[in-house]
């Protein structure tokens, strides 16, 4: 899949059914919260954490992202978060954030 291509398309659905710019983020925010319940009631429904990822990309953009932005942020963070050091997750509380070490 090719992830600019499919925002462009997902931003012009976005724009189409609720429509355009920064207007809809607190909307953005609130529908989160409420798919974050949902993940809680049922978290092996895939569909659920995939809303969680589309309203994620959604506010993104309509703050002024660009799908190449989001995009390269996204490859970013990820090798941010590979290159941190990370207490041992079998020492981690179940049911708890793991976060990775700050040094001070």
């Amino acid at each position: 899949m090719d992830l600019i291509d499919y925002l462009k398309r997902q931003i012009a659905f976005s724009e189409q059914a609720f429509g355009p710019g920064s207007s809809r983020v607190d909307g953005v925010i609130d529908h989160i919260r409420k798919e974050l319940i949902e993940i809680e009631e049922a978290p092996e429904d895939l569909e659920e954490w995939i809303d969680v990822i589309i309203l994620a990309l959604d506010g993104a953009w309509r703050v002024g992202y660009t799908p190449e932005e989001i995009a390269r942020v996204l490859e970013y963070k990820l090798a941010k978060n590979k290159s941190r050091k990370w207490p041992d997750w079998r020492t981690a509380p179940a049911g708890k954030a793991i976060e990775h070490v700050r040094e001070v």
